[in-house]
C-alpha cells in the first residue's frame, strides 16, 4: 500500500511539471518556472567564480585531465542542488516581480 501511495505522489509532481513545460501553462507558471531557472543560473555563475578561484591544482583544477569540465558539471549538479532546496531567497523575489510586470503588461494591453 505503501508503494501505491508513494506513485501517487510521485505522479502528483510530475504533474505540474508537465503543466509548466505545456503551451498551455498559465502564465504565474510560467513564472515560477523562470524564476527557478534564473536563481539556478545566478547559483551556477557563483559557485563557477568559488571554484574557480580554488586554484588550478587537483582533480577540479585546469592541470587534471578534464578538471575544467567535471567542475563545470559539479558545479552545475550543486547550483540545481541548493536552488531546489529552497536557493538562496532571490527566486520568490524574481517570481513576484515577473508577475507584476506581467499584470502591467496586461492592464496596458486591455
Amino acid at each position: 500500500m505503501r508503494a501505491a501511495a508513494n506513485g501517487e505522489a510521485q505522479t502528483a509532481k510530475a504533474v505540474p511539471s508537465a503543466i509548466r513545460n505545456s503551451p498551455f501553462a498559465s502564465p504565474a507558471d510560467k513564472a515560477k518556472k523562470t524564476a527557478q531557472e534564473f536563481e539556478t543560473m545566478f547559483l551556477e555563475q557563483t559557485l563557477e567564480r568559488v571554484f574557480a578561484s580554488s586554484g588550478t591544482e587537483g582533480p577540479l583544477g585546469d592541470n587534471g585531465t578534464g578538471g575544467a569540465v567535471y567542475r563545470s558539471m559539479l558545479v552545475k549538479e550543486y547550483a540545481g542542488g541548493i536552488a531546489k532546496a529552497g536557493g538562496v531567497g532571490i527566486k520568490s523575489q524574481i517570481y513576484r516581480e515577473l508577475l507584476k510586470l506581467q499584470e502591467a503588461l496586461h492592464a496596458r494591453n486591455a
